[in-house]
């Protein structure tokens, strides 16, 4: 599976951003996440969901504010991020890994994206 993430860049607190991750597996069932590394800190896990869409986890941080769906015919995952805070600054991934269960730990997942950086501007 192939990953290809997409649309980050700088932006003001309070505002909005999509990022974009393209799955270049028509027949990926597994399971799909964003994930997040702000400097010096470890990789988060920011929301994962099953491919059919049925079971969805936001980290708490996130929760409310962001968004993450699908466009099956393109194959495309996004992540729409509202009410961004400079603590939400960090290089964002995409990821997913071919089983079922929805881990929160980054280390689960075998198949990334590159990174792509988010910068919220206070």
């Amino acid at each position: 599976v192939q990953l290809q993430a997409s649309g980050g860049g700088l932006v003001q607190a309070g505002g909005s951003m999509r990022l974009s991750c393209e799955v270049y597996e028509r027949a990926f069932t597994g399971i799909f996440g964003w994930f997040r590394q702000a400097p010096g800190k470890e990789r988060e896990f920011v929301v994962i969901q099953s491919w059919n869409g049925r079971r969805t986890r936001y980290a708490d941080s996130v929760r409310g504010r962001f968004t993450i769906s699908r466009d099956n015919a393109k194959n495309t995952v996004y992540l729409q991020m509202n009410s961004l805070k400079p603590e939400d600054t960090a290089v964002y991934y995409c990821a997913a890994w071919d089983g079922s269960i929805l881990y929160t730990n980054s280390d689960e997942y075998f198949y990334w994206g590159q990174g792509t950086l988010v910068t919220v501007s206070s």
